[in-house]
């Protein structure tokens, strides 16, 4: 029986800045059932409190900072855990830099420990010039995630995967990521939540991060169709998740 649950949002709950059918019902019964839950996203950009916002502007109500987690975080707590006090150079947005100084970490152009690269609106040349120069110069390569698109209304974009593909052809290093479908990003949900992984069920749209990683953290894992992988795409993966859906409306955690 499920006695957990951690989704992912993008795809899950909105697709950009519109609401997927069924999603604040979800949410309503996940406040309702008294189960742990909480929100897993690999968008580096937002902070938790954005996110709250964010789902509030949608329509969702009765979520607290609490009930989120991002690879900005989760990147936050693994590079404190290697290196106190380090320095960083910064290919993102607010929500990383946040998260980076809130754990004591400063931003530098002058050999930096790590490079940090997420989704960023504003990447340009001059930004890659420097990253390339810090790696080539012995800064660590660090990926907040992999996604190279991420779902949009009206189709999808690149995300911070595509800029990680650049600065790699550049530099001929592989970045470490820390997001998923790294296992380490679903430990710290799940010690966040106080859960064991084999009671936790992943909810997620991507079958080569959501899926995958839910699957080597010892999760069960369901499927929903309302954000990048299709029916068809699950065949193509050597796994399968445990549970497909339409979209998070038609979960039934009781049954389950």
């Amino acid at each position: 029986m499920v006695k957990s649950i951690i989704s992912d949002m993008d795809g899950v709950i909105y697709r950009g800045k519109q609401l997927i059918p069924g999603a604040n019902e979800f949410v309503q019964r996940l406040l309702s059932s008294k189960l742990p839950f909480l929100f897993l996203t690999n968008n580096a950009e937002q902070t938790p409190l954005d996110l709250k916002l964010k789902l509030e502007a949608l329509g969702i109500h009765g979520l607290s900072e609490e009930n989120f987690i991002t690879s900005a975080m989760a990147t936050a707590m693994f590079l404190r855990s290697q290196k106190e006090r380090a320095t960083v150079f910064i290919i993102g947005g607010g929500g990383l830099i946040n998260e980076l100084y809130n754990v004591g970490f400063s931003i530098s152009e002058s050999k930096p420990d790590y490079v940090v690269v997420a989704k960023s609106s504003s990447f340009n040349f001059d930004q890659m010039k420097k990253a390339v120069r810090f790696i080539d110069g012995g800064a660590k390569f660090i990926g907040t995630n992999p996604d190279m698109i991420d779902p949009v209304e009206g189709g999808s974009e690149p995300a911070a995967g595509t800029i990680l593909a650049a600065i790699s052809a550049a530099t001929g290093k592989t970045p470490y990521i820390v997001g998923k479908p790294n296992a380490l990003m679903m430990t710290l949900a799940t010690r966040k939540l106080g859960v064991h992984p084999e009671d936790t069920l992943m909810i997620g749209d991507r079958m080569d991060t959501d899926i995958v990683g839910g699957m080597e953290a010892g999760m069960k894992t369901a499927l929903v169709l309302s954000g990048v992988s299709n029916t068809e795409m699950i065949e193509q993966f050597p796994y399968k998740p445990d549970y497909v859906f339409n979209h998070v409306g038609e979960i039934d955690f009781t049954a389950l």
